[in-house]
């Protein structure tokens, strides 16, 4: 039995990256060998053990065959004598069919350190093509690797397209297009991930509505990128400098636009009520991908308000009451600072932008501030209770609101 260190950990080691999970290959053993030494059983599809006492996860070395559609259609040998380079053959990209023994020796079967020099994202074998999840999976390793240089190959972007106009990709169930989506918005520049899915031709498949907005223009005075597929590029990579590795703040800044693609031709390029009309197919792209609850409801509070966000100084003390009260800022003030984040990444995600200022989250920030230091105790001992003990609360808020505006105006 020989175990082997793989996979990302080899990768990011050779990168000079920090290694966040570590996981093991078992070449040459059976599960039963493995329950012997105290390893615990913990995989469904194949066998994947947890160290005894290091909890990290040993997989036994196995080759898979496509047995039809979709991320789940595949039969897999875990056969003792199943050898490393046929593991490592299984795996999607070059730089992480790679393992290290014992000795810290690595094995390069697939030319993944060459690769990882080149900057290269290069799939291993034509058996990438058998799992669609792939095309995700590249396209998030791109958003990770962009600010290194790293670009996809020829021909695995060619691939990738062969395999979209396969209809491999309609395959992919919500959950795991879900899963890769959210790694991705995390990452480091989430554009490139777009940029991927788009030359490969399943942006559109999975994501319509964010498709649907390339080519559609907008005012050159706000917007000298113009193309609005390219404003959400800008506002992705934005969202990703401001809240590093925050993935709800990168799928408010991925869906706060998609009204602009339903605005009529006649229109354009103005976009007159996009704000209202972008609730609709964001809250069918979250209920299509089972997006969890809290993005769902973020996404929408900052689709229907960033506009009103950015004009904060022109607000009515009651609408930016109103606005607070409506993303529920106060039983959830935690919720506040990534509605501004997302909306300061809407404003700075325009060409030339980039480095200006954004006032209006401090300004929010203090409404917000002065709004819950409002005292309801004074209500109390007027004997107030129920909805007017509520209304003279609000009323109260109003009026610091009103100060806080006014003393804004003075100065």
């Amino acid at each position: 039995m020989q175990i082997y260190l793989v996979g990302g950990a080899v990768r990011d080691k050779l990168l000079g990256r920090p290694v966040a999970d570590r996981d093991h290959v078992v070449v040459g053993a059976t599960p039963e060998e493995m329950l012997r030494l105290g390893f615990k059983p913990v995989g469904r599809d194949f066998p994947v053990f947890l160290h005894p006492k290091t909890r990290e996860e040993h997989a036994l070395a196995r080759t898979e065959r496509k047995s039809g559609r979709g991320y789940h259609g595949f039969v897999f040998d875990t056969d003792a004598g199943v050898t490393l380079e046929q593991d490592l053959e299984r795996r999607d990209l070059t730089i992480n069919a790679m393992a290290e023994d014992a000795e810290g020796n690595v094995v390069d079967p697939y030319g993944g350190a060459r690769d990882l020099e080149a900057r290269v994202l290069r799939h291993v074998s034509p058996a990438f093509a058998e799992d669609p999840v792939r095309v995700l999976r590249v396209a998030r390793f791109a958003a990770r690797y962009a600010p290194l240089g790293f670009r996809i190959a020829d021909e695995t972007l060619a691939l990738m397209r062969a395999m979209v106009d396969a209809g491999e990709v309609e395959h992919l169930v919500a959950e795991r297009v879900w899963a890769e989506t959210r790694k991705a918005l995390g990452e480091p520049e989430p554009s490139a991930f777009l940029k991927a899915l788009r030359a490969c031709g399943a942006l559109r498949v999975l994501f319509p509505e964010v498709d649907a907005l390339y080519g559609v223009p907008q005012r050159a005075e706000f917007h000298p990128e113009v193309d609005t597929g390219t404003h959400i590029e800008l506002v992705l990579d934005m969202a990703a400098r401001l809240a590093p590795g925050d993935d709800l703040v990168g799928w408010c800044a991925l869906t706060h636009d998609l009204g602009k693609a339903l605005t009529p031709a006649d229109m354009l390029p103005r976009h007159i009520g996009h704000e209202h009309a972008g609730v609709a197919p964001l809250r069918a792209m979250s209920e299509r991908l089972r997006v969890p609850a809290e993005y769902a409801a973020l996404a929408e509070h900052v689709c229907r308000f960033h506009l009103d966000i950015h004009r904060a100084f022109e607000l009515r003390a009651e609408t930016l009451l109103s606005i607070l009260e409506r993303i529920d800022s106060f039983r959830k003030p935690e919720r506040l600072d990534r509605f501004l984040i997302a909306c300061e990444a809407d404003k700075r995600g325009r060409l030339g932008f980039e480095d200006t200022a954004y006032p209006q989250a401090g300004y929010v920030r203090a409404a917000h501030a002065a709004a819950r230091a409002v005292d309801a105790s004074a209500f109390v001992a007027e004997g107030k209770t129920g909805s007017a003990m509520g209304d003279a609360v609000r009323a109260a808020r109003v009026r610091a609101l009103q100060a806080l505006r006014e003393q804004r105006s003075e100065t």
